[in-house]
């Protein structure tokens, strides 16, 4: 039996902890910098964000300070992900087969892609609907007057879900792949899979209201049924 190209002997438990601590102090490093680099921008990066609903506001002095700091910590890691992910790969790269690393080297680029692609899917297209779904419930006695902190953990519960369901035609792809799903398997499971979908919609949805679960359950279901046709029609030709 040949041995993988990178590990002709095994290396002690503490080499493995000292890469894994070199690792770990990159990614820090990386996302400090870039955080620091995120805050000169915080206000544009508000202004951009409180677009859907217009004019936020403070309920208390200590609220802005925080919630800059978060959104440029949020902000920091979202732009060094391809860079943190580099750092799992070169950790973990060294223990894979050559063809397990090419496998890796396809699915991690395409996988930061459709997370991306999740996230503007849901910055353009469902927070204003339903921050317009929501402000319409207004009266004239009933003002809407969004709080800063609020109106960040609305968006980061609205937007971060759809980051992971975009990744749903690649994990179903990766899975028909190395053969543990087929077509017709995924076709026999529709049903369930609408009934997951809601499910899952239901945990992570900010509220509780059908609207913003349909929101989330319907871009799933459409997501799986381009999976499908990705393994049905293109895999199987």
């Amino acid at each position: 039996m040949t041995l993988k190209p990178d590990v002709q002997t095994e290396q002690p438990l503490r080499d493995h902890l000292q890469e894994f601590r070199k690792r770990l102090i990159i990614c820090l490093v990386v996302v400090a910098i870039a955080a620091l680099a995120c805050y000169n921008y915080v206000d544009d990066i508000i202004a951009l964000l409180s677009g859907p609903a217009g004019k936020l506001y403070f309920m208390n002095p200590s609220e802005v300070f925080f919630t800059y700091m978060e959104i440029a910590l949020y902000a920091g890691i979202l732009f060094t992900l391809p860079v943190l992910l580099y750092e799992v790969w070169a950790f973990v790269a060294p223990a894979l087969w050559p063809e397990e690393r090419r496998a890796v080297l396809v699915i991690l680029p395409t996988a930061v892609i459709l997370f991306y692609v999740g996230l503007v899917f849901a910055y353009y297209l469902v927070i204003p609907a339903a921050v317009t779904f929501f402000m319409g419930f207004a009266t004239q006695t009933l003002q809407p007057m969004f709080s800063l902190e609020s109106y960040l953990s609305f968006i980061l519960a609205l937007t971060l879900p759809f980051g992971f369901i975009f990744e749903l035609p690649l994990i179903v792809v990766f899975l028909a792949k190395i053969g543990l799903v087929t077509g017709d398997f995924l076709k026999g499971k529709r049903k369930i899979l609408i009934v997951i979908a809601f499910i899952f919609a239901a945990v992570v949805s900010p509220t509780t209201d059908i609207f913003t679960q349909t929101m989330i359950a319907v871009p799933l279901i459409v997501l799986y049924e381009i999976s499908l046709f990705i393994v049905c029609k293109v895999m199987h030709k």
